[in-house]
């Protein structure tokens, strides 16, 4: 039913909430799990603002290598549970990035732990969840993590 779930993870043990599901999920119907992790383009500066480039460089190469390890240690985990596990690093706005990398991985459901935003804070932050709801098209597997 399910040969492969995309998982978007941004690192957090809240969007990890989703990993019991799915591995259940993956058990069950023998499905590749496919994690992404979606690297933002950095924010915007004022008109007058300066950056360290180097400082700037270099924190992003120190946050690359964290996600490196961390999908690295997740993927060996998953894989010592008898499951099929690849990772996936997309740049860019981070539903497009899912919605692009589900077609193109051609996964059957994408599974993501919401992180509950509502109301005002929801509005100001947006969510990715909503988006996608409204955005994807194919099965979308949405747990709220506490």
């Amino acid at each position: 039913m399910y040969q492969k779930v995309l998982v978007p993870l941004d690192g957090s043990k809240r969007a990890e909430a989703i990993l019991p599901y799915v591995e259940d999920l993956a058990k069950r119907f023998n499905s590749k799990v496919v994690f992404l992790f979606v690297e933002e383009p950095p924010m915007m500066l004022e008109f007058d603002e300066v950056i360290d480039r180097e400082a700037f460089q270099k924190a992003i190469s120190n946050q690359k290598k964290h996600f490196h390890d961390y999908f690295d240690i997740l993927s060996q985990q998953t894989r010592e549970k008898d499951i099929d596990v690849e990772v996936c690093y997309r740049r860019g706005p981070v539903v497009n990035a899912i919605i692009e990398t589900a077609q193109s991985e051609q996964a059957n459901l994408v599974a993501i732990a919401s992180h509950g935003h509502s109301g005002l804070s929801r509005a100001f932050y947006g969510s990715v969840a909503a988006a996608l709801l409204q955005q994807i098209d194919r099965p979308l597997l949405l747990i709220r993590s506490l």
